[in-house]
């Protein structure tokens, strides 16, 4: 069941065990139509070209600063956003969600109508707490500016059929306050991998 307007201002009532914590909540008009919107952050992590080649995910644990570049854009000034690049940021909230809920993001419209696509993995698992990490991609031919603070993307929430494991403390991304770069490298996939590739070529 999505939950309705009313239904999100009760879940993030100070005084309920599971409450539903959106933070700063700049604006009332943030949770309207069963949804809360959430702003873009100051800090962004930039994809750069590198000398070593493409980007390898199984070693990337240690190259990882080879292909990122951070950066801080202060709320009232911009970045621009060229035609195919990719950037992360992240959301200027803060959420904590309760055991009995899960989330989606959703880009807005009216961004995506610029070309501006937020390609984040849409699905906030029950138990989260961080900001998000925003993927965000420009689809069009013109550049995009980006401002920190305007509002980017927005959540709907979903309960869950009974209360499910917190997701808290067992991801690779808990509790972020800004971009994360891919943890990629740290699937436990790899190891299998370099099995599979021993054997074979023994």
């Amino acid at each position: 069941m999505v939950l309705s307007e009313p239904q999100l201002w009760q879940r993030m009532d100070r005084d309920l065990d599971q409450r539903l914590l959106v933070t700063p909540l700049l604006s009332e008009r943030q949770v309207s139509g069963g949804s809360i919107d959430v702003r873009l952050g100051t800090e962004f992590i930039l994809l750069k070209r590198s000398a070593r080649g493409p980007i390898d995910a199984m070693a990337m644990d240690n190259e990882a600063g080879d292909y990122q570049e951070r950066l801080v854009v202060d709320v009232g000034e911009r970045m621009v956003l060229h035609p195919t690049q990719l950037v992360l940021g992240a959301t200027l909230e803060f959420l904590q969600v309760p055991d009995d809920l899960m989330a989606y993001v959703i880009g807005r419209s009216s961004w995506g109508r610029l070309g501006l696509i937020v390609a984040t993995a849409v699905m906030v698992q029950p138990g989260y707490r961080g900001s998000l990490t925003l993927e965000l991609a420009n689809l069009g031919d013109t550049p995009v500016y980006l401002y920190p603070g305007t509002r980017i993307a927005q959540l709907v929430f979903h309960t869950v059929s009974e209360t499910t494991t917190a997701y808290a403390g067992q991801g690779k991304y808990t509790g972020p306050t800004g971009p994360e770069f891919s943890k990629l490298s740290q699937d436990p996939d790899w190891a299998n991998i370099r099995r599979m590739a021993t054997h074979l070529h023994d």
